[in-house]
């Protein structure tokens, strides 16, 4: 996986870049100052002997000269899970990682005694096998992988070498604030690149996927238990880059080869939705920018504020499906996705939080499936159904989490969740 100092952690699908952050940034931690001569791992003479090796082939295979050698080595878990935590904590503050938390914890998918920050640095201790780091341009193996079954890890690592040398990672550490779903997008690119040419070196040599194929049925020798226990949320997310990231490049290597993959760069994907559905990249079908006003002052004394961002097509996939438990279902009706805001606001107790969601879909037809997929998502999650409707386009539901309200109009659909009692849902979908 690559190394990207993932700034923020605000919206569910920056959950995916928060994960993909810490195993995957695409513009590294500071490096590590010494105050002492550094203590070189033994594994790192073959792992440099290694890098040059498989940088000719990753460069040929990428058409992209190199234009400077990379210097590279070995690291043990705990320099790597070191590297992880410093990550962490420059890349989001506590406040930001913990308004993720809650507003995952709102939505259901995440449980209420879930402590993210925790298990993400467990999750990603066990998962990462090596990282490329552009501030110190250079890339680090795991010591107790064996080094010939992580030729392809390094091609993958060193294809975002490549990437930094021509096409500048480090711009994207300085991603505006409140606009994650592109960002998401932006780290799909980069990772899916990768992923295609590690695919590429794999297929040109049968030794490499006999390897593979061993490395998959046996486990790669590492741990998948902190990843088998990890919520739907974190365990999609975290590989979502990679698999839809590949799928992706693969359509734009497949119309225009590297040569269109490379003007990619230039011509960044600008939603999760562009790389779930590549001919809406092609046809630059943009992402409507959606504001979300403060309702603080309608929601009572002491209440604030904590957050906001985009969650995207991706993220609103997820949501639904949480409860949906229907594939098929819940991508059909977050398709049809225009752009949206979520705003996070939290009160003076604990646990006092509320979530509002504002969508905007392509046609009426896809704002009333998304609004009716919503409507039983919300009826399975509580196993209650809505109060009486006060329109054909409104539903209410009272739960121990506060009142859920979902309003229908036109081509918006808007969400509040965790209403708390005595304040009027409709007067509050007004004001936002």
């Amino acid at each position: 996986m690559s190394k990207r100092n993932g700034r923020r952690a605000a919206a569910l699908v920056s959950v995916a870049c928060v994960v993909a952050a810490l195993a995957a940034p695409l513009a590294g931690a500071e490096a590590p100052q010494q105050s002492r001569p550094a203590i070189v791992n033994p594994k790192t003479a073959a792992v440099r002997e290694a890098t040059a090796e498989v940088l000719v082939e990753t460069s040929a295979i990428r058409k992209l000269p190199v234009l400077r050698q990379v210097r590279s080595g070995a690291q043990t878990r705990a320099e790597i899970e070191q590297m992880l935590v410093r990550n962490l904590t420059q890349s989001s503050s506590p406040e930001e990682l913990r308004a993720t938390e809650l507003t995952l914890k709102k939505l259901g998918l995440l449980p209420g005694d879930f402590r993210l920050r925790a298990f993400l640095v467990k999750l990603l201790a066990e998962q990462v096998a090596g990282y490329y780091d552009p501030k110190a341009r250079e890339f680090f193996l795991a010591d107790w992988i064996d080094l010939d079954a992580q030729k392809p890890v390094m091609a993958h690592e060193l294809t975002h070498a490549l990437q930094d040398q021509h096409f500048n990672l480090r711009r994207f550490e300085n991603w505006p604030k409140h606009d994650s779903d592109a960002e998401a997008a932006a780290h799909a690119l980069v990772e899916g690149d990768a992923m295609l040419v590690m695919m590429q070196y794999v297929m040109r040599n049968p030794a490499r996927q006999l390897a593979m194929l061993k490395s998959l049925v046996m486990g790669g020798g590492g741990s998948t238990e902190v990843y088998d226990k990890a919520p739907r949320v974190l365990r999609e997310t975290i590989v979502f880059p990679y698999t839809q990231g590949a799928s992706w490049a693969g359509q734009v290597y497949r119309r225009g080869g590297w040569e269109l993959v490379s003007a990619s760069y230039a011509k960044l994907p600008q939603s999760t939705e562009q790389i779930l559905h590549p001919e809406k990249y092609f046809a630059g079908e943009a992402p409507q920018k959606v504001q979300v006003r403060d309702i603080s002052a309608a929601l009572g004394r002491g209440w604030r504020m904590a957050d906001q961002d985009v969650n995207g097509e991706w993220a609103f996939y997820l949501i639904l499906d949480e409860f949906l438990q229907d594939k098929a279902h819940s991508q059909r009706a977050a398709a049809g996705w225009g752009g949206d805001r979520y705003a996070l606001f939290t009160g003076r107790r604990p646990g006092e939080t509320v979530v509002a969601l504002k969508t905007v879909w392509d046609t009426p037809e896809d704002a009333r499936e998304f609004f009716d997929a919503y409507a039983r998502r919300t009826t399975k999650r509580y196993g209650t159904d809505p109060s009486a409707p006060e329109s054909a386009g409104r539903l209410g539901w009272a739960t121990p989490e506060g009142g859920v309200n979902l309003e229908l109009s036109g081509r918006s659909v808007v969400v509040l969740e965790g209403v708390p009692a005595g304040a009027k849902p409709g007067a509050l979908t007004k004001l936002l």
